[in-house]
């Protein structure tokens, strides 16, 4: 089994284990890409808000006086509430839980008609809510995109058991992502006042192989997730209405953290294709059949081919361009990069653009609808925690940042001692695929 998940926040769940970090993968993946060890060691410049042209008023949303670090969030439709991911400290400072709770926040704008300085909190969370059942490991939070009270994101529902699973683990660093087979896809109800277990209707997963990195299509329709069944980590799709499930890719390598494209006429993923340890970025045209299903995706072009770790893709809202997470700069210091969607398959691989500038890992990006605000997991805080960012932006200036040149050759190829394995697991076997 190849399956490989690199440094995600985005759809992996994260769970400490000592002195190791499991993380999830969609995306859960990379916080930990980067360690608290290496954290210390910034080379970027101090003042990066000079440097990040493309952005302003950023602002630390999720702070550690609450969070023992938090990740991984999504736009409703309307921006007026997130959905993430994080870890709680409880009444004596320390991690309430080894794992991950799905958590709802509305996000207010408190800058409307007033001057606010750079350093200033214009964006704040308010009404901030668990909606996950206590002890239970959950990723991969996604606001359904016509029913405002329905959410959806990947949960063992109850805590998962204690075992070692399949997961991927990058040499001897001191992270570790694990793929529990009890993670499954579940629906929740927002406008229930009581969260029990109870609560979450499962939609696609039996508890036997780890499903999750999920998200649907723009009108709902479709439900796009990565399933540990076929025993490497594949892309499938969910009719809502009939149930029927399609399984989009079935190559060698880790596939995952897929998002459809604005139009929903392609999709955006993550993939190990070329079993080398480095994630890259593919995108596809869907196919449908003559009732609008869909059947499958057409072949893949690559987006990112190169010596570094690419992940976390997603589109711009104009579908224009992807924004995701990168190595490139350094692998000891991912940045989020843009690069055009490409529309010519004989054209060279266009070159990315940096977005962000600041020390310690830039992840997990996502964009409102609007185009006009960026949201991402980073570490530049003051205490380095990974905590979730947002920033004014415009669309049209993704691709105005300056050229990033591609990772050296020397550099193409991590040292043995980073080198990424799957751990599988001794107690579970992966089904046959359908």
């Amino acid at each position: 089994m190849t399956l490989f998940i690199l440094i995600m926040f985005a759809c992996v769940q994260t769970v400490p284990t000592g002195n190791a970090a499991v993380e999830s993968a969609q995306s859960v993946a990379p916080l930990a890409a980067v360690s608290q060890s290496q954290d210390t060691s910034r080379k970027e410049p101090a003042d990066w808000r000079k440097f990040e042209g493309l952005l302003s008023h950023q602002m630390q949303l999720t702070l550690s006086e609450r969070f023992v670090k938090a990740g991984e969030a999504y736009f409703n439709a309307d921006a007026t509430q997130i959905v993430f991911q994080a870890i709680e400290h409880d009444a004596q400072g320390h991690p309430e839980s080894e794992y991950y709770s799905m958590y709802v926040a509305q996000l207010r704008d408190e800058g409307k008609g007033q001057s606010f300085g750079p350093d200033q909190r214009r964006y704040r969370l308010k009404h901030i809510r668990r909606v996950s059942p206590i002890g239970s490991a959950n990723t991969c939070g996604w606001f359904h995109p016509t029913d405002p009270n329905k959410l959806i994101f990947a949960s063992t529902i109850t805590p998962p058991v204690k075992q070692e699973t399949p997961g991927y683990q990058r040499g001897t660093r001191n992270y570790r992502w694990s793929f529990p087979p009890e993670m499954r896809v579940v629906e929740l109800d927002l406008s229930a006042k009581d969260i029990t277990v109870e609560s979450l209707k499962t939609i696609v997963g039996d508890g036997k192989a780890y499903t999750a990195e999920c998200s649907t299509s723009p009108d709902g329709r479709t439900l796009l997730y990565t399933s540990l069944e076929s025993g490497d980590g594949d892309l499938y799709a969910m009719d809502f209405a009939t149930k029927k499930i399609t399984r989009l890719t079935a190559l060698t390598g880790y596939d995952g953290g897929a998002f459809f494209s604005p139009d929903g006429k392609k999709i955006v993923w993550r993939a190990d294709r070329n079993a080398d340890n480095l994630l890259q970025i593919f995108i596809a045209d869907v196919v449908f059949d003559s009732v609008g299903a869909v059947v499958g995706i057409g072949e893949p072009l690559a987006v990112t081919n190169d010596g570094a770790v690419n992940w976390a893709p997603y589109f711009s809202p104009d579908g224009k361009v992807i924004v995701y997470a990168s190595s490139r700069v350094g692998h000891d210091n991912y940045e989020l990069l843009a690069v055009p969607v490409p529309t010519d398959r004989s054209a060279p691989i266009a070159q990315p653009r940096r977005v962000t500038h600041a020390a310690g890992a830039d992840l997990l990006p996502a964009i409102s609808r609007a185009g006009t605000l960026l949201m991402w997991t980073s570490q530049r805080g003051t205490d380095h925690s990974s905590q979730l960012w947002l920033a004014n932006m415009s669309q049209n200036d993704l691709l105005s940042g300056e050229l990033v040149p591609p990772v050296s050759e020397s550099a193409s190829t991590p040292a043995p001692t980073t080198t990424a394995k799957i751990i599988p697991s001794p107690t579970t076997s992966p089904t046959p695929p359908k």
